[in-house]
């Protein structure tokens, strides 16, 4: 291989400090940062009109309050793979909610004797003896409600899950035609 660069200044090492060392030589007085400007032993020359020893003050007229720094996004695809597994476990909380809640609607309208009310109403209505009638507590008791509502919750996280991760395939064919949906967030200050 031929270097075809031409004539090349000899290589001379870099002696400075390399990021986030510190230099080999610091002074040993008190520590005084970095000016922007110069101070009144800069010189005294003007550049621009201005005096480089002149102190940098704030314009009156200048905003006080901050500003909103603002960020348009892009939701381009939707991993189905992740959105599975939350929505699996957003569905099973839901399922949990759903027999607790039922198990507690039917505690509470057992105690204020709804199911004895409404199965003495049925029975006058029909005409129908206890002995052989149709009988509401039995059929509406605690453990076939919660076994019904359970049977219910399950069907709910397949169903949840399922419809979820479809939906995160469909939002990536639909995302790839028109771009995904934009987002515009804003800094909360």
């Amino acid at each position: 291989m031929t270097d075809t660069r031409g004539q090349q200044p000899p290589y001379q090492g870099y002696n400075g400090a390399l990021p986030g060392e510190r230099p080999a030589a610091q002074p040993t007085g008190a520590y005084h940062p970095p000016r922007a400007y110069d101070g009144p032993q800069g010189g005294g020359h003007t550049q621009g009109g201005q005096s480089a020893g002149a102190v940098r003050r704030p314009r009156t007229g200048a905003r006080t309050t901050p500003r909103t720094r603002k960020a348009r996004l892009r939701v381009a695809k939707a991993d189905p793979w992740s959105v599975m597994k939350v929505s699996f476990l957003l569905s099973i909380a839901l399922g949990i909610c759903t027999v607790v809640a039922a198990a507690v609607l039917w505690m509470v309208m057992d105690a204020m004797g709804v199911f004895s009310t409404v199965g003495g109403t049925i029975s006058e209505a029909t005409g129908s003896n206890e002995s052989n009638g149709f009988d509401l507590q039995s059929f509406l008791s605690l453990p076939r409600v919660l076994m019904f509502t359970s049977v219910i919750a399950v069907i709910d996280v397949v169903l949840m899950t399922a419809l979820a991760t479809l939906g995160a395939f469909i939002y990536n064919l639909s995302a790839g035609f028109v771009g995904g949906v934009e987002l515009t967030l804003a800094e909360d200050e």
